[in-house]
């Protein structure tokens, strides 16, 4: 198993983590932050916009099962990547759509990415490419948060369910629940 790290942001965490949790591949997603400037941030800090931090995720895959750009592409179909700083209405700097490539090889395949969206979006793609920065995992409420508390959250079933549904649909032989119910 080659296991690699992809690290995105592309809105709110809770629903791009409800979405690649149900990728073929992936062995586990954490939502937290990244890309800011203020050590040990909370999620109020970041919801307030002054830290720099996205809310992001972190995503184990294993590249023999998912290569990169796969997943990149995933991830340009399931959130909006035309938005500058917002998906729907989580405004500001930390709902920003966002690539933290973790080595030069995964910041290659992230410009191909973004250049394939390009194409995809008419050139209105702004998605960011930033540098690898420190890491900080969001609070334990918020991880696997779709599959608890999420299903009670008028906001979490108004966004994750189209997602879910767009992931099914353009990417069916990546879904480990479509793979579940064909076996």
């Amino acid at each position: 198993m080659a296991e690699q790290i992809a690290i995105l942001a592309g809105g709110c965490f809770w629903c791009t983590e409800a979405v690649f949790l149900d990728v073929v591949g992936v062995n586990k997603v954490e939502s937290g932050y990244t890309g800011g400037h203020t050590s040990n941030p909370t999620y109020k800090q970041v919801c307030g916009g002054d830290t720099g931090h996205a809310e992001a995720i972190r995503i184990t895959f294993d590249a023999d099962q998912l290569n990169y750009g796969d997943l990149l592409d995933i991830f340009f179909a399931i959130h909006d990547p035309t938005q500058l700083n917002r998906q729907g209405n989580d405004v500001g700097t930390q709902y920003r759509s966002a690539i933290f490539p973790q080595s030069n090889d995964q910041d290659r395949q992230a410009r191909e990415a973004v250049a394939r969206a390009n194409e995809s979006y008419g050139g209105k793609v702004v998605t960011t490419i930033e540098p690898m920065g420190d890491w900080y995992p969001a609070e334990e409420y918020h991880q696997d948060y779709w599959a608890g508390e999420g299903q009670s959250n008028a906001y979490c079933i108004a966004v994750i369910p189209p997602k879910l549904a767009k992931l099914r649909k353009s990417f069916q032989a990546r879904v480990k629940s479509e793979q579940t119910a064909a076996g």
